[in-house]
């Protein structure tokens, strides 16, 4: 079944997308961080209203497989990803391709002139292979555990601004 990428619905997505992302740290994310790592990053417990004020604030779009969450990622105004996770139930089916393809296409209609994010190690090849660079790989701290990410970049070509007629 086909990938559709949809806008988000707060009000109701806010806490399958916990889940989601959850399922993407403990599962996927745990090949390159440790049990500790993962529980800083994604803890059981969900923060409802700390998640539900960041899924209003952000916006991302969501990934649908088959009538179920499978991804989503956001895209704010200066082209930063703040969050990208794939649930571990799709993974490997083309559901990040799928979501970068699309933050891609909406940052060139908007006029976005890069995109630039603090990946994981998990995700780094994703991005990579999207044409995303390292710009530099940094330890960042999150609840008094230390990870080690890198910060990424990609540039987008611009169309050539026509000059008119002469």
């Amino acid at each position: 079944m086909p990938i559709q990428i949809r806008p988000v619905n707060p009000s109701t997505q806010a806490l399958p997308l916990y889940s989601v992302f959850h399922s993407s740290v403990h599962t996927l994310a745990s090949r390159h961080y440790t049990r500790e790592q993962c529980e800083a990053w994604a803890p059981m417990q969900c923060d409802e209203s700390t998640w539900v004020a960041r899924i209003a604030h952000n916006r991302p779009f969501v990934a649908w497989m088959d009538d179920m969450i499978a991804g989503f990622a956001d895209l704010q105004p200066d082209g930063y990803i703040d969050q990208f996770f794939v649930s571990s139930a799709c993974a490997g089916r083309g559901v990040g391709s799928a979501l970068m393809a699309f933050l891609l296409e909406t940052a060139r209609t908007r006029g976005v002139p890069g995109l630039y994010s603090h990946v994981s190690l998990t995700a780094q090849p994703l991005f990579l292979r999207h044409g995303f660079r390292i710009d530099a790989r940094q330890t960042v701290h999150l609840r008094g555990t230390a990870f080690e990410n890198a910060r990424m970049s990609l540039m987008l070509s611009q169309p050539p601004v026509s000059r008119g007629c002469k």
